[in-house]
């Protein structure tokens, strides 16, 4: 059995956590014994790392915050469980092991589908459903531009709004990365600079666009509300540039454009367990049917675990890196 652990916080993520083995005993009454099958690297597990995250486990800690699991032996009294079943792993528990307990109550059982792409569940596609659906009255036929639009939120979100007929304009970094954001539908898509208005008005014939989605920060999120109609809302969720939001008077005061954050967290904490699960069983069927996927640049066992993380901090790579123990 082995564990990703980090007894410190620094600049470089993978030079602070290491692979160590460890033995876990039987379950007690009301536990399982899971195999972990897969769990992503997020970004904000690279920030947690850093410590640049908002909110930072106690030390020495156990890496990942979300994933999957197969059920390898119940623990007394445990009976919504059977053995072999596959379940979401509990967020912010501490992922990127072989093998973990858990409480029965605490595990959601899952269909038999793709367990990498499962894995994926509670981080990603929910900030993308709850961005698209919480903060502006979108109707098929309307405009939503986001940027990082190929990150995992991105793809995510592409996705989530063709299937209720919206329209995305996506905007990305680098021009190596327009290609694969066209190949998963964006309707339009662009390379972030000043001039990025004059390029979403021609593209969009002037569509009015109410709903602006910012994960970059700095200049790209002045760039992102100039495109923007008067009195849309943009979110951030996410400073990408490590640079806070750059927003021109003119735009507050003039345009009232409505700079919103979200942080999926807070979401899970003022939810309600209906609220919760009913965004669990719409994404879980889109997931599980294949209708929701994102793309995986590569997997590594948890013995790889500075490799894994490295790779997932890096700038420039084609999907998401994920854990998933030989």
């Amino acid at each position: 059995m082995l564990k990703a652990v980090y007894q410190q916080r620094g600049p470089v993520p993978q030079d602070v956590i290491e692979a160590v083995e460890c033995q876990l005993p039987a379950p007690a009454a009301g536990e399982v014994l899971l195999k972990v099958l897969a769990a992503p690297i997020n970004p904000s597990d690279v920030l947690t790392l850093t410590g640049e995250y908002g909110m930072l486990p106690p030390l020495p800690a156990t890496g990942g915050s979300e994933g999957v699991g197969r059920v390898e032996e119940l623990g007394e009294g445990v009976s919504n469980l059977k053995a072999g079943q596959t379940v979401l792993l509990p967020p912010g528990n501490g992922t990127w092991v072989s093998h973990m307990l858990a409480k029965a109550s605490k595990l959601v059982a899952l269909p038999d589908a793709d367990p990498q792409q499962l894995s994926m569940l509670t981080v990603n596609p929910p900030t993308a459903l709850l961005l698209l659906k919480n903060f502006v009255d979108l109707q098929p036929g309307d405009w939503v531009i986001q940027n990082a639009a190929n990150s995992g939120v991105g793809s995510y979100l592409i996705q989530l709004a063709k299937a209720r007929g919206l329209k995305t304009v996506n905007i990305v970094r680098r021009e190596s990365a327009v290609a694969d954001v066209q190949a998963i539908g964006g309707d339009v898509v662009l390379v972030d600079g000043p001039d990025l208005h004059k390029q979403v008005k021609a593209a969009t014939a002037g569509a009015a666009i109410r709903l602006g989605i910012d994960a970059v920060g700095g200049a790209s999120t002045e760039n992102m509300a100039n495109c923007l109609s008067e009195g849309a809302v943009l979110v951030n969720y996410g400073l990408m540039s490590g640079k806070p939001c750059q927003m021109p008077a003119s735009a507050l005061i003039f345009r009232e454009i409505d700079l919103r954050g979200f942080w999926l967290l807070k979401w899970y904490r003022n939810a309600t367990p209906a609220e919760q699960m009913a965004v669990f069983g719409e994404l879980i069927g889109l997931i599980a049917s294949g209708k929701l996927k994102t793309k995986i640049a590569a997997t590594y066992d948890v013995s790889e675990i500075k490799q894994a993380v490295a790779a997932a901090a890096g700038g420039e790579r084609g999907g998401k890196i994920l854990i998933v123990p030989a």
